[in-house]
Protein backbone atom coordinates (compact mmCIF):
# COMPACT_ATOMS: atom_id res chain seq x y z
CA UNK A 1 0.00 0.00 0.00
CA UNK A 2 1.36 3.26 -0.79
CA UNK A 3 2.01 5.73 1.86
CA UNK A 4 0.66 8.93 0.96
CA UNK A 5 2.36 11.80 3.35
CA UNK A 6 0.68 15.30 4.12
CA UNK A 7 1.92 18.13 2.25
CA UNK A 8 4.32 20.12 4.25
CA UNK A 9 2.63 23.82 3.16
CA UNK A 10 -1.40 24.19 2.30
CA UNK A 11 -1.42 25.53 -1.00
CA UNK A 12 -2.55 28.86 -0.14
CA UNK A 13 -0.77 28.66 3.32
CA UNK A 14 2.15 31.53 3.87
CA UNK A 15 5.32 30.00 2.80
CA UNK A 16 7.47 32.47 4.87
CA UNK A 17 5.70 31.54 8.89
CA UNK A 18 3.43 29.44 10.14
CA UNK A 19 1.42 31.75 11.35
CA UNK A 20 -2.18 31.89 9.08
CA UNK A 21 -2.39 36.09 8.30
CA UNK A 22 -5.78 37.68 9.37
CA UNK A 23 -7.35 39.45 6.34
CA UNK A 24 -8.67 42.21 8.64
CA UNK A 25 -5.07 42.97 10.30
CA UNK A 26 -3.34 42.82 6.47
CA UNK A 27 -6.06 45.29 5.18
CA UNK A 28 -5.26 47.65 7.71
CA UNK A 29 -1.42 47.35 7.39
CA UNK A 30 -1.75 47.75 3.68
CA UNK A 31 -3.54 50.96 3.71
CA UNK A 32 -1.52 52.68 6.35
CA UNK A 33 1.24 52.12 3.92
CA UNK A 34 -0.65 53.49 1.19
CA UNK A 35 -1.78 56.45 3.20
CA UNK A 36 1.79 57.06 4.53
CA UNK A 37 2.93 57.49 1.30
CA UNK A 38 -0.25 59.59 -0.14
CA UNK A 39 -2.12 57.34 -1.74
CA UNK A 40 -5.59 58.94 -3.38
CA UNK A 41 -9.02 57.43 -3.34
CA UNK A 42 -8.09 53.94 -0.97
CA UNK A 43 -10.30 51.72 -1.62
CA UNK A 44 -10.81 48.88 -0.16
CA UNK A 45 -13.61 46.10 -1.58
CA UNK A 46 -14.52 42.61 0.46
CA UNK A 47 -15.51 40.31 -2.39
CA UNK A 48 -15.18 37.43 -0.18
CA UNK A 49 -18.60 36.67 -0.88
CA UNK A 50 -18.09 37.13 -4.75
CA UNK A 51 -14.86 35.12 -5.54
CA UNK A 52 -13.00 32.24 -3.59
CA UNK A 53 -10.24 33.92 -5.75
CA UNK A 54 -9.57 36.47 -2.67
CA UNK A 55 -10.89 38.07 0.26
CA UNK A 56 -10.25 41.99 -0.56
CA UNK A 57 -9.17 43.91 -3.28
CA UNK A 58 -7.27 47.61 -1.87
CA UNK A 59 -7.72 49.94 -4.68
CA UNK A 60 -5.67 53.28 -5.15
CA UNK A 61 -3.76 55.26 -7.48
CA UNK A 62 -0.85 57.72 -7.61
CA UNK A 63 0.21 61.30 -9.20
CA UNK A 64 3.17 59.44 -11.29
CA UNK A 65 5.18 56.62 -11.41
CA UNK A 66 7.81 57.39 -8.86
CA UNK A 67 4.62 57.86 -6.28
CA UNK A 68 2.99 54.96 -7.46
CA UNK A 69 6.52 52.65 -7.02
CA UNK A 70 7.05 54.38 -3.69
CA UNK A 71 3.23 52.80 -2.56
CA UNK A 72 4.16 49.80 -3.86
CA UNK A 73 7.47 49.48 -1.83
CA UNK A 74 5.89 50.97 1.38
CA UNK A 75 3.19 48.19 0.80
CA UNK A 76 6.25 45.53 0.71
CA UNK A 77 7.87 46.91 3.03
CA UNK A 78 4.99 47.55 5.48
CA UNK A 79 3.49 43.83 5.05
CA UNK A 80 7.35 42.02 5.54
CA UNK A 81 8.03 43.91 8.49
CA UNK A 82 4.76 44.52 10.53
CA UNK A 83 3.09 41.18 9.07
CA UNK A 84 5.85 38.63 8.13
CA UNK A 85 4.52 38.43 4.40
CA UNK A 86 5.73 38.44 1.35
CA UNK A 87 3.80 39.66 -2.28
CA UNK A 88 3.14 35.70 -3.57
CA UNK A 89 3.25 36.99 -6.92
CA UNK A 90 4.38 40.99 -7.96
CA UNK A 91 3.08 42.76 -11.23
CA UNK A 92 4.07 45.73 -13.12
CA UNK A 93 6.83 47.06 -11.23
CA UNK A 94 8.58 47.97 -14.39
CA UNK A 95 6.07 50.02 -16.11
CA UNK A 96 4.52 51.47 -13.05
CA UNK A 97 1.55 52.59 -14.61
CA UNK A 98 -0.78 49.33 -12.84
CA UNK A 99 0.97 47.75 -10.01
CA UNK A 100 -0.51 44.16 -8.84
CA UNK A 101 0.54 43.02 -4.77
CA UNK A 102 -0.95 39.34 -4.54
CA UNK A 103 -0.88 38.84 -1.10
CA UNK A 104 -3.55 35.80 -1.39
CA UNK A 105 -6.11 37.04 0.55
CA UNK A 106 -5.72 40.42 -0.46
CA UNK A 107 -4.75 41.91 -3.97
CA UNK A 108 -3.52 45.25 -4.18
CA UNK A 109 -3.67 47.49 -6.99
CA UNK A 110 -1.54 50.97 -7.65
CA UNK A 111 -2.22 52.42 -10.50
CA UNK A 112 -2.08 55.84 -12.10
CA UNK A 113 -5.81 57.64 -12.26
CA UNK A 114 -5.64 57.21 -15.84
CA UNK A 115 -5.78 53.58 -15.77
CA UNK A 116 -7.89 53.40 -12.70
CA UNK A 117 -10.66 55.47 -14.70
CA UNK A 118 -10.40 53.31 -17.65
CA UNK A 119 -10.30 49.92 -16.12
CA UNK A 120 -12.73 50.11 -13.57
CA UNK A 121 -12.08 47.54 -10.99
CA UNK A 122 -14.32 49.35 -8.49
CA UNK A 123 -17.48 48.90 -11.23
CA UNK A 124 -16.53 45.33 -12.17
CA UNK A 125 -16.95 44.58 -8.53
CA UNK A 126 -19.78 46.89 -8.20
CA UNK A 127 -21.48 44.39 -5.66
CA UNK A 128 -18.39 44.18 -3.10
CA UNK A 129 -18.69 45.76 -0.04
CA UNK A 130 -17.01 48.89 -0.42
CA UNK A 131 -14.69 51.07 2.40
CA UNK A 132 -13.41 54.77 1.31
CA UNK A 133 -10.40 55.56 3.37
CA UNK A 134 -10.19 59.22 3.63
CA UNK A 135 -6.52 60.81 4.60
CA UNK A 136 -7.00 62.61 8.03
CA UNK A 137 -3.48 64.32 7.46
CA UNK A 138 -4.15 67.59 6.49
CA UNK A 139 -0.32 68.64 5.86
Amino acid sequence: MTNIKEPTKQQFQNSYTDNTPDSQEMVETITEALLSRKGKDITVLDVSELTTLTDFFVVCHGTSDVQIKALADAVEEDMRERMGERAWKKEGLQGRSWVILDFVNIVVHVMSKEKRDFYGIERMWNDAKVTYLKDTDKS
